[in-house]
């Protein structure tokens, strides 16, 4: 699953810089995460860097983007595919 961002998402500004595939960016109204870019931090570490940093608790997994674990790492292995720049 590719994890998202709700709500209560206070804007705090610590969630963006632990993500290792730059899936979080600011949003309109609260940060946002791409899915296409989110691999649970699978491939980097074992849990996801943005919900260990996170103080109020807003970033569950997504329920629309169901992913298993073999999936968020060929995303993974894709991302690092792509070309640095």
């Amino acid at each position: 699953m590719a994890l998202y961002i709700t709500d209560e998402c206070i804007n705090c500004d610590v969630c963006e810089p632990e993500c290792p595939n730059a899936a979080i960016s600011p949003g309109e109204e609260i940060y946002v995460i791409d899915p296409e870019r989110c691999t649970e931090c699978v491939g980097h570490y074992d849990t996801p860097q943005c919900q260990s940093v996170c103080p109020v608790d807003c970033i569950p997994k997504d329920p629309d983007r169901v992913e298993s674990h073999e999936m968020l790492l060929a995303k993974y292995t894709r991302l690092m595919a792509e070309p640095q720049g």
